[in-house]
Order: structure tokens, then C-alpha cells, then sequence
């Protein structure tokens, strides 16, 4: 018990290192400028975006199955119950969000210079929210295009990040399983990625710190979860 605690508290922990630079340096968000380097944060972050996080999901699960050393039916369960987590952070995602009422950054933005009521705002149906930044005349060189774009399609409240919870879950999972095994490039890899998307959050206006800071320990949480529900079922079937 002690041991899978360990190993995934210093998952967590590493994964948290990204947000509290940010929250140590006393950072604020403001729109980025038309830069190559941001854009291309922008393009990684679309494998957590919808309709590409489906593809990022069946390549990761393949990856657990190809690296772990199991039978074929076992792994296969194993990855069913790891994609119900997956599944399971997403949708306590969205009932905290619509029960904290967060606003993100970027409304909070458009409402200090563009007169929004963010209030008024969120009380608005999703297609009244998207038209609403359509119609703003917001300059290219202030926000870029592709990030306007973005914001048009995620309007809805910013706490807890449910990017984070993804890539957070994905990368303790990674982390965990596959360490015994050496996959040390592996697991750095799907790391670096994890920080890349948790940054991406910040810089581009969609999250504050601590929505990514409780998207890890929520992280933490189901993914200790799932494995002590794991390793109780060994246990009872061995018992068998």
C-alpha cells in the first residue's frame, strides 16, 4: 500500500512542479502575441482537443499493451479499467466545473477590456457564448487567430482543468506501470508532454494555477484508486 502510495506521490509531485513555477514566479496571464514557438505549444495541445484525444487515448492504451510483459486477456482488462478511469476524471471534471462556476482567464480578460459581464456571460447558452467572441473586434496582432479561434470553442468554466486531469492521469499511469520495466525514455517522453499541455493551459488564457494544481490531486486520487481496486482483485482471486 505504502509503496504504490510512494511511487504515485512522486508522480504527483513531478507533475506539479509545472504549475507552482508559475504560481512561485507570481506569473499573470495576458494574450500571447503571434509567436512560432507558442503556436507550436498550440499544435501539441491539440492532442488533448477534441476529436484528436480519442486518437491520443487508443495510442497510449496500445502502448501500456505493447510495453507490459502480461497475457493478452489480462492486459486487456487492464486497459479497460485504466480507460474507465480515464472516462471517470473527465466526468467529475465537468460536475465540479458547472458546480464551482469558475470563469476562465481569457473572459475575465475580454470583460476588463472589451466589456463583457462574465457573469451575463456564463448565463448565456454555448452557441450564444461562441457568437458573442465572434463578434468581438479583437485585433490579430493582440490574439492571434487560431487562439480566438480556441476560444470559441471551450467557453465553459475553467476549474478544475480537465486537460490536466488527462494527461496527468496518463502520465502517473505511464510512470507507474512501466517504470519496473526500464521504460525510462518512455516514461520522460509522456512527461515532458504532460508539462507542455499544462503550460499550454496557462499561457493561452484557458486556466488559472490552481485548476491545473487540483486537476493533479484529483489525478492522484483516481489513479490510486484504480490501482488498489487492481491489486484487491489479484488478491481476492487468488484466494480463490
Amino acid at each position: 500500500m505504502f509503496k504504490i502510495l510512494r511511487h504515485t506521490t512522486l508522480g504527483m509531485l513531478l507533475l506539479s512542479i509545472m504549475p507552482l513555477t508559475f504560481w512561485l514566479s507570481e506569473w499573470h496571464w495576458n494574450p500571447c502575441k503571434n509567436d512560432i514557438n507558442l503556436l507550436w505549444l498550440f499544435i501539441i495541445m491539440q492532442t488533448v482537443n477534441s476529436p484528436w484525444v480519442i486518437l491520443t487515448n487508443v495510442l497510449l492504451s496500445i502502448l501500456m499493451f505493447k510495453c507490459l510483459p502480461s497475457k493478452a486477456n489480462v492486459l486487456l482488462i487492464l486497459i479497460f479499467i485504466i480507460n474507465i478511469t480515464i472516462v471517470a476524471g473527465q466526468q467529475i471534471k465537468s460536475f465540479i466545473k458547472y458546480n464551482t462556476k469558475e470563469p476562465r482567464p481569457y473572459v475575465i480578460w475580454l470583460e476588463s477590456n472589451y466589456g463583457i459581464n462574465s457573469q451575463k456571460f456564463y448565463q448565456l447558452k454555448i452557441e450564444e457564448r461562441r457568437k458573442k467572441i465572434v463578434d468581438l473586434n479583437i485585433s490579430n496582432k493582440t490574439v492571434p487567430i487560431w487562439l480566438k479561434q480556441h476560444w470559441i470553442h471551450e467557453t465553459d468554466f475553467s476549474f478544475p482543468s480537465g486537460h490536466t486531469i488527462f494527461v496527468s492521469s496518463w502520465a502517473l499511469l505511464v510512470m507507474y506501470f512501466l517504470w519496473p520495466y526500464r521504460y525510462y525514455k518512455t516514461i520522460l517522453i509522456v512527461l515532458i508532454w504532460a508539462y507542455i499541455i499544462m503550460a499550454s493551459r496557462l499561457l493561452f488564457g484557458m486556466h488559472w494555477v490552481q485548476d491545473l494544481v487540483v486537476a493533479n490531486i484529483l489525478s492522484w486520487i483516481l489513479v490510486n484508486l484504480m490501482i488498489y481496486s487492481i491489486n484487491y482483485l489479484i488478491l481476492i482471486n487468488r484466494k480463490q
